[in-house]
């Protein structure tokens, strides 16, 4: 599931998070206009920011994973007008309470040779 080339999915706005999977499901599949049978992970947040719940499909069913927080916010994204996709790394720093889209951490770097 948790693959390198995971497609996470998060919602604009605020969701209803009183929703479970069927309904965010339906709601990934519609308003999102997204493949919810890919595997991709679909975040969905709530007004005040202290609950995300994230919906995938795995392999013969769907999941459900969600997180609350008891004292602080998630750092969620406000100028979505359309679902941003981020990769597993952002949505780590999300969960951890940072900005997704920051720039301040280390840049990648590739080699094909060790001196």
């Amino acid at each position: 599931m948790l693959g390198s080339s995971l497609k996470v999915y998060l919602a604009p706005g605020a969701t209803d998070l009183r929703k479970s999977i069927n309904g965010l499901s339906v709601l990934a599949a519609s308003s999102l206009e997204l493949n919810v049978l890919s595997g991709s992970l679909f975040v969905f947040c709530n007004r005040r920011r202290d609950l995300i719940k994230i919906v995938y499909w795995d392999r013969n069913g769907f999941c459900l994973w969600m997180k609350r927080l008891e004292k602080e916010k998630f750092q969620w994204p406000a100028d979505l007008g359309k679902p941003a996709s981020i990769d597993r790394r952002s949505l780590n720093w999300l969960l951890d309470g940072l900005n997704p889209a920051q720039r301040d951490a280390h840049r990648t770097l590739n080699y094909t040779t060790v001196a």
